[in-house]
């Protein structure tokens, strides 16, 4: 059990090693080699040179003015200097308010942090329940453990002060979040509102297209929408199935890069052609010019890559396509209604942004994803049960009990006081942090393959699921020490009443564990986000022996983008452990509030000087973030029942049974204000939109905008032929004209036939113009 002096040299040396890591990133980022590194988004923008292109040899690689190494915290105060229209304008929507996160988590936790230590800490403290009733409960405790509700009596008045605080800590955290929803919204509106032109605007995903034996996918998806949506349908792009295609021209690209490479050493040394075994990635085979094979290679992947490019097999077009509108109007009213009597074909949905789109998938048949989602769903929860064996096992050697067992020679230098402080301080933390890396890679892997459409929608889903499993087996799976599958087989045989005392019981005895994980995760983590050792030292690497052309610095130095499926989860953990610990051990609060404060700073510099977000949703993501909160309030709140029930306070318990009534009311009605500006466009702000574009831009050609918007990259690479991206998808003309249909029957759709619009066509006073007068010879 680790004491209260344990707790306080751990936090001594996680400040330190914090403070050392900030140290050295503040050295590192001055040194002028580092600059692509720590400032590489403005390299992109296109914003900032290498200052390595001038000045003596030592001034290229190390900054020599040692003012710079006084002024190395300036990084702090400039990252929160820039205002957020200004930040939003820089690195847009998404990263501006993922930092509101951050900044949500200081206002809630801040003023709770206040209240609960100068309230709730004395009231735990002056008892003495603990100290009287350590022995005959045959209960190890800590000074720690005084501050918390295991301080006070069984039936004890005191336990009042919980319940009104607890009261007073849930208005304040929906108010804070109402007012936060109100706020992202509204930012979410103006962003649409203000935002220039783009294609996603005016297209629509269509999927489950169905089959027709006379037509075509392409002629059944133009007929469909020319006839349906007659005013405002422009053009198409059907979803072509060019997985096979990407394989092979990445494989070209591979194979044209090692080509530069052995050029490009070639020419610096002319004595002696290059050479290499053209056997299993060259170690083994015959030995054979290495210029003359690669030149060889991609004059046989050439043709193959262009054959596919310009002849399109009939069976890679899927029953899906892009359908894009005249107008935002039309592209909205498209994407946000039934199109069919049949609500199961004809499926419409905003159409991703281009840079958002997961080709991948697009080539997933709509009817097999269900049956994908269902066995990632088993797969998942299996993975939650059985996933915490491994980490228990070796947390188990990571403590000073399993060192002992293990190595008994080291049981004298892990007894003293500080080897002690630092194995429990770190090694625990250390090695869940290491599994949960690995962790964060299946997820996603396992959300790829459930077939969504857009990166956004990936990383919203592999965040949602790597916050359950957190919540099971990190918070829960500590609190009950034991893995999912022993906690589940331990509640199965519990009333469901029982449950949230069996964990009630347990949460304030792990308060000095949550305490390091935020100190490891929460300090020392974020401390580690802003050094970039890993990319630092890839980048050098990279930089010294693959490095040929400014290209391929450009790649060597690439940022990627701020995590949100790793990142959330982590701060929706951090609200679960403040609102859980708030009333129960506030001590937790201010390690909890030092994590807010130092990450909000840190992503600000890194979302300001370095990440590249791949895509920009709108904060498509936020009702994702508003329902976790919540579920982390009503957590706290059942638990806290569970809690005082153990303690037999049946008096006051009963009176927090409105808590979680009244939580889950608010959420019901922030979701009816809100959560409708995150999901469908407003009509009346297309119109907007609609009109301005028509005053502003009067000449705009609306279809070559969006005529190669969603082509597969594939087939608009850099050495693409124009004509053969014209020759596969044409410039299309005369879509506009309705295609009179080629169907003999009508049992795939309810547009009449040919032969039957000219039968009805003085019956149907309903059908439209446009049909009638394409149907007159």
């Amino acid at each position: 059990m680790a004491t209260l002096e344990d707790i306080a040299v751990s936090a001594a040396l996680n400040i330190l090693t914090t403070f050392i890591i900030l140290i050295a990133f503040a050295i590192l980022r001055i040194q002028p080699f580092n600059d692509r590194v720590y400032f590489s988004k403005w390299y992109l923008k296109g914003l900032r040179s290498s200052p390595t292109h001038s000045g003596a040899f030592k001034r290229k690689f190390v900054d020599l003015d040692f003012r710079s190494y006084l002024r190395f915290l300036n990084w702090m105060p400039a990252a929160c200097m820039m205002p957020e229209p200004e930040l939003i304008e820089h690195a847009g929507l998404d990263s501006a308010v993922y930092l509101r996160i951050y900044l949500m988590g200081l206002k809630i936790f801040v003023p709770i942090g206040v209240l609960a230590c100068a309230v709730l800490a004395p009231v735990n403290f002056t008892n003495s329940t603990l100290g009287e009733k350590a022995k005959q409960w045959k209960v190890t405790s800590s000074d720690i453990d005084k501050l918390s509700t295991s301080n006070i009596p069984f039936k004890s008045e005191r336990f009042w002060a919980h319940i009104v605080l607890a009261y007073v800590f849930t208005f304040w955290t929906c108010y804070v979040l109402m007012m936060e929803y109100e706020k992202v919204a509204a930012m979410r509106l103006h962003f649409l509102a203000a935002e220039g032109r783009r294609p996603d605007q005016f297209t629509v995903l269509v999927r489950n297209v169905p089959p027709d034996p006379d037509e075509s996918v392409s002629e059944l998806v133009e007929h469909f929408f020319s006839v349906n949506h007659p005013d405002h349908y422009l053009t198409h792009q059907m979803v072509i199935n060019a997985n096979k295609l990407a394989k092979l021209v990445k494989k070209k690209k591979r194979v044209q890069n090692s080509l530069d490479n052995y050029q490009i050493n070639y020419s610096k040394d002319s004595s002696k052609r290059p050479v290499m075994k053209n056997g299993f990635l060259g170690l083994c085979g015959k030995r054979v010019d290495a210029i003359d094979h690669h030149i060889s290679e991609i004059e046989k992947l050439s043709p193959k890559v262009r054959e596919k490019r310009v002849v399109v097999d009939p069976q890679s077009i899927m029953p899906a396509a892009f359908v894009s509108f005249k107008t935002r109007w039309g592209a909205a009213v498209c994407a946000q209604t039934q199109q069919t009597r049949n609500p199961t074909i004809w499926l419409t949905e905003w159409a991703p942004e281009p840079r958002d789109v997961y080709w991948k998938n697009l080539a997933i048949p709509y009817v097999s994803l269900r049956i994908r989602r269902l066995i990632i769903g088993v797969a998942f929860f299996f993975l939650t049960l059985f996933f915490m064996i491994p980490i228990a096992f070796v947390q188990s050697l990571a403590s000073v009990e399993g060192i002992e067992k293990a190595a008994p020679f080291l049981k004298p230098l892990v007894e003293t006081k500080f080897i002690k402080s630092v194995i429990q301080g770190f090694l625990p933390g250390i090695v869940l942090k290491l599994f949960l890396i690995f962790l964060q890679m299946i997820l996603m892997i396992m959300s790829k393959y459930e077939g969504f459409v857009s990166l956004s929608s990936l990383e919203r889903r592999s965040a949602s699921r790597y916050y359950i499993f957190k919540l099971v087996n990190v918070f829960l799976g500590s609190v009950i020490n034991g893995n999912a599958f022993e906690q589940l087989n331990s509640f199965i045989k519990q009333s469901a009443n029982e449950i949230p005392k069996t964990v009630g019981v347990a949460i304030p005895i792990k308060a000095t564990f949550f305490i390091t994980y935020v100190m490891v995760d929460g300090w020392a983590g974020i401390a580690l986000e802003i050094l970039r050792l890993q990319p630092l030292i890839i980048y050098h690497l990279k930089n010294s022996f693959l490095v040929k052309t400014e290209r391929d610095r450009e790649e060597a130095m690439d940022p990627g983008s701020m995590g949100f499926h790793t990142g959330e989860p982590r701060i929706q953990f951090y609200f679960l452990l403040g609102l859980v610990y708030a009333t129960v051990t506030p001590l937790l609060l201010p390690f909890i509030i030092v994590f807010f404060a130092l990450a909000y700073v840190v992503f600000r510099h890194q979302i300001i000087n370095v990440y590249n977000q791949e895509y920009e949703s709108g904060a498509a993501f936020w009702p994702d973030v508003h329902k976790r909160v919540i579920a982390a309030l009503v957590i706290s709140q059942l638990l806290l029942m569970g809690l005082l029930s153990m303690k037999e306070a049946a008096q006051s318990t009963p009176f927090l049974i409105a808590l979680p009534v009244l939580t889950i009311w608010f959420h019901r009605f922030c979701t009816g204000c809100y959560e409708s500006a995150f999901v469908k466009y407003p009509l009346q702000e297309a119109m907007m939109k609609d009109t301005l574009q028509r005053a502003r831009e009067p000449n705009l050609n609306v279809k070559d905008y969006l005529r190669k918007a969603y082509i597969h990259p594939v087939f608009k690479t850099a050495d693409e032929d124009e004509d053969e991206i014209d020759m596969l998808f044409g410039s299309r003309e005369n879509e506009n004209v309705l295609i009179p249909t080629k169907r003999q029957s009508r049992r795939n759709t309810p547009v009449p036939s040919r032969s039957e619009i000219s039968d009805a066509s003085s019956q149907s006073p309903s059908l439209p113009d446009t049909v009638r007068d394409s149907s007159e010879p």
